[in-house]
């Protein structure tokens, strides 16, 4: 076999191994999502490419086989074609013997090199750029070397099944899409400058509603403005012009005795039409709404259903024990969607980031805002508390004490001012590494641990 036969043998095996190696590289990566929309644009391919990767074993085995078997023939081709060659050219420089010994190693080491290069690196990183074109390009010739090879196909796959069975792995690829991958791509979109640090932010906010209760983004108690039924005229007109609000609650003789709510924009009606306002008796007609009661344990996803049920956008979060802990609104749940987007000073007033790195936050801070706010995984004994504040009650054990303070995961969280039991502002700090406790323990105070 003369030189140049030999090399062109080379080229073709060189050329088979890479159409192997790009045809398993390019279906293993490619999306579903992808070819679905590919395919429900009409491309054919497509969706030959989806039911390949339903049942991949043929098509991987005879990716294998084929990769295997060139990668021999081009070893047993490239040194009986190059050997001589570049033996008979080292004569001249070493005896026959070294001559042959060091031409078979750079005949080893050029093919070897070449068939790296150019049916292995190459091709793959080809078939990673754009997955889903090459795969509907390649699957109907590989779909043609099954059919052909079907009974060493049979012979393999069948072996790699009884494989599978021994283990106890999986034998299909589970397509199913999670929060984590979806996650996972709007930050890789972010990073890649395609989504904007709001709008990720605005993803990840949308799954948070299935794990976030009301009581993350309603008014507490303490702060709700509500009217009583024997206020005054001029009671009602001083507290709207003082707490303007969009809705207002009116109780019975105490807060615990929900009778209803009133719109600020009935109120306002009734001032312009020279109509006195009155919550009882009469000239009230017409001014209390029935309010939705909803437990404080719920969603805000079950929130936002229950809303739409009831065709409100106001409601009142009690207790177990039948008692008033907060309100909210449809407004407090789409601005806990929507974030900095709609509501850029929310987060400055609670979250407050210092020149030193430390953060001053609002004791009624919702905890998944302060874990991401300090970038940190999780805390303790979650579930059993929604705020900053509970998270401190929780491991204190106790209503925490101006300078209280608790350590855990290299953070230290300092009770820094409280008004009447209420945890108004506390001071996190990221600690030095030296000082964290070891093994990531709490400390409360200067005690080692809960």
């Amino acid at each position: 076999m003369g030189l140049s036969t030999s090399l062109f043998l080379i080229a073709l095996l060189i050329a088979t191994s890479a159409f192997f190696s790009i045809a398993e590289i390019s279906l293993a990566a490619a999306r579903r999502l992808r070819l679905q929309q590919m395919a429900d644009e009409g491309e054919a391919r497509a969706q030959r490419v989806l039911d390949v990767q339903e049942q991949p074993g043929n098509y991987f085995t005879v990716a294998q086989v084929g990769l295997n078997a060139v990668a021999i023939l081009g070893g047993i081709v490239g040194e009986g074609a190059l050997t001589p060659y570049i033996a008979q050219g080292l004569t001249h420089v070493m005896d026959v013997e070294a001559a042959q010994t060091t031409g078979f190693l750079l005949s080893f080491l050029v093919v070897t090199s070449l068939f790296i290069l150019f049916a292995d690196l190459f091709p793959k990183r080809l078939g990673m750029t754009q997955p889903e074109l090459v795969a509907i390009r390649v699957v109907a010739p590989m779909l043609w070397w099954t059919a052909l090879l079907k009974p060493v196909v049979w012979v393999f796959n069948s072996l790699a099944n009884v494989l599978f069975k021994i283990f106890g792995l999986p034998a299909k690829r589970d397509d199913r899409v999670t929060y984590d991958d979806i996650l996972a791509l709007t930050e890789a979109g972010t990073q890649s400058g395609l989504l904007l640090a709001q709008e990720q932010q605005v993803i990840a906010n949308v799954f948070e509603l299935d794990i976030r209760t009301v009581e993350s983004a309603m008014t507490s108690r303490e702060r709700i403005v509500y009217f009583l039924l024997d206020d005054p005229e001029e009671q009602i007109r001083a507290r709207i012009v003082a707490e303007p609000h969009s809705t207002y609650l009116v109780c019975d003789e105490h807060i615990d005795q929900v009778v209803g709510y009133v719109d600020a924009a009935d109120l306002f009606q009734r001032v312009l039409k020279g109509e006195s306002i009155r919550l009882k008796g009469e000239g009230s007609e017409g001014l209390l709404h029935k309010p939705l009661m909803v437990p404080d344990r719920i969603t805000l996803s079950e929130m936002l259903t229950q809303f739409r049920q009831a065709h409100e956008d106001f409601a009142v979060i009690v207790n177990e024990y039948s008692l008033v802990v907060g309100v909210i609104t449809l407004n407090d749940v789409m601005s806990t969607v929507m974030g900095s987007l709609v509501g850029p000073h929310s987060d400055e007033e609670q979250i407050v980031r210092r020149d030193d790195g430390s953060w001053l936050i609002d004791g009624v801070t919702p905890i998944v805002d302060v874990l991401r706010a300090i970038e940190l995984d999780e805390l303790p004994h979650q579930g059993q508390y929604d705020t900053l504040a509970g998270f401190l009650m929780v491991m204190l054990r106790r209503i925490p004490r101006r300078t209280d303070s608790v350590t855990w995961g290299g953070y230290k969280f300092e009770v820094m001012d409280v008004d009447s039991y209420r945890i108004d502002q506390v001071m996190v700090t990221r600690l030095a590494a030296a000082a964290t406790v070891a093994g990531g323990k709490p400390a409360v105070g200067e005690r080692p641990g809960l």
